[in-house]
């Protein structure tokens, strides 16, 4: 009965990755399955650009950045074009900021990864777009930069049908259970069977646990990203001009140009709930608004009009922690949520994925992430988004 050694279920970012990993290992005996078409934009991996940078909160994450910057290399040498812009990064602080640098500053400086502190005088020196107070702080770490979404899940998913793995689209799930000593998985009108099941569902993650009798306190997002057209487009270049994150409660973050002729910038706001079906999918004129007035405020010359606006969803943990681990209570289900910052490691967790369901170990360290933490097992957590 069995279809393959083991199916991938959502083949955004995360799953993407996973059978790229996968389709190394068992090339032939994979198969992805995706309910919409391969690289639609209905979730929250798609479009040209993500930051990626070592600067974290914790040094558990710096270890893993540093983890997940080898793990895209792999995927550049094996593809052959590149998937990372390395522009160099700084996260802005404002006095009293809600996130602040320190955790970020002790975090890199434990995992030795060299970074510069810089005042508002010496930002707006080396990049005079922008316009600051005078008791704005800053940290610059120079391997921050873009990860190319789009171009990455593409590269995964082509390099895994290389490889040999079956994927398909427009095959919504119906049914996943245990049976037999498999799994099987019912999928546009036909059913599969695999040793092994991988998760990767995004905002979709616990109708897919449904069958399973699982549920996790997830929260679903509206977030939206604004493209500006610069009054001065080699100013934004991205050799002139580096990705950056706004500290501070509203959180900003924006990069060079890049996919567009024009600046992109976000807000990481976490706050509209909405559910993956009833999500709208045009933006909003005041969220938009809001962003431009910040970018008024302190990049001026970066909106000269709006060249597009486009929303995507997040998918939170309570505690904005990843989630991956064995689904509990089965024997050969595993399941990723990436919390609304885990592109950048996407191919690192499509790796680690591989590992859990073909050795059911790996080497990563996956206790921050585990399904058993006390807060996932709360029917109403408190929810603390600020990373």
């Amino acid at each position: 009965m069995t279809d393959a050694s083991v199916i991938v279920l959502g083949l955004g970012g995360i799953g993407s990755g996973a059978v790229y990993w996968l389709s190394r290992r068992l090339g032939s005996e994979v198969v992805g399955i995706e309910q919409f078409p391969l690289g639609h934009d209905r979730g929250g991996s798609e479009d040209h650009s993500r930051i990626i940078r070592l600067s974290y909160h914790t040094p558990d994450y710096v270890e893993l950045a540093k983890r997940a910057y080898a793990a895209w290399d792999e995927v550049e040498r094996d593809g052959g074009e590149p998937v990372v812009l390395r522009t160099g990064g700084i996260d802005l602080a404002p006095p009293g900021a809600s996130i602040g640098l320190d955790d970020y500053r002790s975090s890199m400086t434990a995992a030795g990864v060299p970074f510069e502190e810089l005042d508002a005088a010496e930002i707006m020196r080396r990049w005079p777009q922008w316009r600051l107070p005078e008791d704005v702080t800053a940290l610059y770490q120079e391997q921050s930069g873009i990860a190319m979404a789009s171009r990455a899940n593409a590269a995964h998913r082509a390099l895994a049908v290389r490889n040999g793995a079956t994927l398909l689209e427009h095959a919504p799930v119906e049914s996943v259970r245990e049976v037999d000593g498999e799994v099987e998985v019912v999928a546009g009108g036909r059913a599969y069977r695999a040793g092994s099941l991988v998760i990767a569902a995004g905002a979709w993650t616990n109708r897919a646990l449904a069958g399973l009798g699982v549920q996790f306190p997830l929260e679903v997002t509206l977030e939206q990203v604004v493209y500006l057209t610069p009054r001065v487009a080699n100013a934004f270049a991205p050799e002139r001009f580096p990705i950056w994150i706004w500290m501070d409660e509203p959180s900003f973050y924006g990069f060079p140009i890049f996919g567009e002729p024009a600046v992109k910038v976000a807000w990481d706001r976490c706050s509209v709930v909405t559910t993956a079906d009833t999500r709208p999918m045009d933006p909003d004129p005041a969220t938009t608004a809001a962003i431009r007035r910040f970018v008024a405020d302190h990049l001026p010359d970066a909106d000269a009009g709006v060249h597009l606006a486009k929303t995507c969803l997040y998918t939170l943990t309570p505690d904005r922690d990843f989630l991956v681990d064995r689904v509990p209570g089965t024997a050969r289900c595993w399941v990723a949520v990436g919390a609304g910052h885990a592109f950048k490691f996407t191919s690192l967790l499509g790796r680690i994925l591989a590992d859990l369901a073909v050795d059911g170990t790996t080497a990563a360290d996956l206790t921050p992430f585990a399904a058993g933490r006390a807060i996932l097992r709360e029917t109403d957590p408190i929810r603390s988004y600020m990373v």
